[in-house]
């Protein structure tokens, strides 16, 4: 905690008038008033100076001055960490402080840089945990996630194991937990865990059956688990215990068609299949090497800012990669199998793109899964058994998608076709 300085009075008397004034002030007077009063007040206006310096570089004066935005960002952290540790805000304080500045650091691509602060808002989070007795430690899931964006998903996955452990406890109720297990998922995937990944996907999908079967969680959710649990079944050779897992998320999906939701729920359902569906296709990405990798798992709001900028980003280019590779396709037959698994990459985008934005989910992704289809029925024409496969997948996909949109009767026409086309297949889908 620094000494108090001397400050010229007038301007103590100015700062001190103008946050007792009851006029609306600026952001930017609220902040010259906290600096003048932080230096002769360092214990009562330091916290709320690191709080107004984030406040400021939302700004919208800032959006396209990246580096002005960081600055004020890390005077915050430097107003934050010279609070008194003591103090029972400290901690608090300085993780916020730190939370905004590994943003700002990733939306220029400092990504080092902002990795180490995520490590250290970790370190904040274990000590505010070991003092107050809590067993919610902050900044797990952010380390996770930087790692996953790294490809360091072995450490990534052991991570997620200690905040699903911790989260375990509070169940469900928490509204965390799903995620948590979703994150884990993932990560144990991509580090070549898949028996173990499996595992935590039955845990999941029994979780989710027990909510929706007491009405505390949509009966949409249990469904998309269920498909996805059907589908790394499949990529695990467990083909009886795959057909077995659809054939009871086909009863469910018949019962929404039958009769709806039975309650009405917030929406956060379809970004919960979003997240699934982009991990049905994790293996279909390529990333280029020495490139950060999206977070498959997670949110993509939660995702950092240069990550989910160029994922997003990257749709038009696929289009035009789609659209020249069909014309290809046409003549040679031979260029479908790529097309079908390139237009799937695309649709995943998009679809998670758009989900984000709601009022236009629907409107701009309905295209893209008919299109799959399409694509697959072709190619099922030309190798019936490689085709079969992938009109399942497309199918399934677009059966959720349906789901998603409250679809159901045309859902389940999708879904219903889905298990004989599988039953002569032995590869994972």
């Amino acid at each position: 905690m620094p000494e108090p300085t001397e400050v010229d009075q007038d301007s103590v008397v100015r700062a001190r008038n103008t946050l007792l004034a009851s006029g609306r002030r600026t952001p930017r007077e609220e902040v010259d008033a906290y600096r003048v009063l932080a230096r002769v007040s360092p214990a009562a206006y330091l916290p709320p100076l690191a709080r107004a310096l984030r406040q400021l570089s939302h700004d919208r004066v800032y959006a396209d001055r990246p580096l002005d935005r960081l600055a004020l960002r890390q005077e915050a952290v430097a107003a934050a960490r010279a609070v008194d540790p003591a103090d029972a805000k400290y901690a608090d304080v300085l993780y916020e402080a730190l939370d905004s500045c590994q943003w700002a650091l990733y939306d220029i691509g400092r990504r080092a840089e902002g990795l180490a602060v995520r490590a250290e808002m970790l370190a904040v989070g274990r000590a505010r945990a070991e003092a107050s007795g809590s067993g919610t430690v902050l900044g797990l899931s952010a380390w996770a996630t930087g790692l996953l964006e790294e490809g360091r998903y072995a450490e990534a996955a052991e991570v997620l194991a200690e905040s699903v452990a911790r989260a375990r406890p509070h169940g469900p109720a928490s509204g965390a937990f799903a995620w948590s297990l979703l994150e884990w998922i993932a990560a144990l995937d991509a580090a070549g865990r898949p028996g173990q990944a499996l595992a935590v996907m039955a845990e999941l999908v029994g979780m989710e059956a027990t909510e929706a079967a007491n009405d505390r969680g949509p009966q949409a959710c249990h469904l998309y688990a269920l498909i996805r649990y059907a589908q790394m079944l499949d990529a695990a050779l467990r083909h009886g215990e795959a057909a077995a897992a659809r054939q009871e998320a086909l009863a469910l999906l018949g019962e929404l068609a039958a009769h709806g939701e039975r309650k009405s729920w917030s929406g956060y359902q379809t970004t919960f299949w979003s997240v699934l569906f982009s991990m049905s296709a994790a293996e279909s990405e390529r990333p280029v090497p020495g490139r950060p990798r999206p977070p498959v798992g997670t949110a993509p709001q939660h995702w950092s800012p240069d990550v989910r900028e160029r994922y997003f980003d990257s749709r038009e280019a696929l289009r035009a990669d789609v659209d020249r590779l069909a014309l290809r396709a046409a003549d040679d037959p031979d260029h479908l199998a790529e097309l079908v698994r390139l237009q799937r990459v695309l649709t995943v985008r998009s679809a998670v793109h758009w989900e984000l934005r709601t009022h236009l989910f629907a409107e701009r992704v309905r295209g893209l899964f008919d299109e799959g289809v399409a694509l697959a029925r072709r190619l099922r024409r030309a190798d019936p058994a490689a085709g079969s496969g992938a009109l399942a997948v497309a199918l399934t996909d677009r059966a959720c998608f349906r789901t998603a949109v409250k679809e159901f009767d045309a859902a389940l026409d999708d879904f219903r076709q889905v298990p004989e086309l599988l039953a002569p297949c032995t590869g994972p889908v």
